[in-house]
């Protein structure tokens, strides 16, 4: 059974990792701000589908390694950090693209079509696939029994956590798209402050111990 603080303290990472505007969450303000509310909500229940689908391969295909090998611990950290500074650079370099993706233009979607294009957005996501890779390990703990079912029950309450925000985000998306559409600072600004928080984010990684 994993330790209630350290569920609480992936509780307060995820949050973060997820607020932070990526792939998903463009994806989620275009479809809101173009088709409308109901598919955006649709859009994003297909994007924790895919998330789930990430946390259950991450899960099964890392748990075991990094239970047994310090070295591949350690290196898949490095490389997610490295990889999470990579990401908030560029989100910090094309913070307009948030503009950008607001302003488009497409046609109806139906709602399975809205379902299926959130699956492969959200199983596509790299975010989301280094934070799994990197991060799931270290929240586990080797007293408390195998990774693996550890691995998954914090992929669960990832996707849970991502439901809840995304939602948020095509809500209000979808109640003041015209506002949003007009602001282009500040969606560049939110951008820009998502990728400087994942540069940290990838810093802090860098420098977190193993936690066993």
């Amino acid at each position: 059974m994993m330790a209630s603080t350290r569920l609480l303290e992936f509780t307060g990472v995820a949050a973060i990792v997820i607020a932070i505007p990526g792939p998903s969450v463009l994806f989620t303000i275009s479809r809101a701000l173009t088709s409308g509310r109901r598919t955006a909500l649709l859009t994003v229940v297909g994007n924790e589908a895919g998330l789930l689908l990430q946390a259950v391969a991450v899960a099964f295909g890392m748990g075991v390694l990094v239970e047994r090998s310090v070295v591949v611990f350690t290196a898949v950290k490095l490389l997610g950090a490295g990889y999470l500074v990579y990401l908030g650079v560029q989100a910090v370099r094309h913070r307009a693209s948030l503009a950008e993706a607001v302003g488009a233009r497409t046609s109806p979607v139906r709602p399975l079509r809205a379902l299926g294009d959130g699956l492969v957005v959200g199983t596509m996501n790299p975010k989301t696939i280094v934070f799994f890779a990197a991060i799931l390990p270290q929240f586990t703990d080797r007293t408390a029994g195998h990774p693996v079912p550890q691995m998954l029950l914090l992929g669960v309450l990832f996707s849970s956590i991502a439901l809840i925000l995304d939602s948020v985000w095509a809500v209000v998306a979808g109640a003041a798209g015209q506002w949003l559409s007009r602001s282009p600072r500040r969606l560049a600004a939110i951008g820009g402050t998502g990728g400087l928080v994942m540069i940290g984010l990838g810093v802090s990684l860098a420098a977190t111990g193993r936690k066993d």
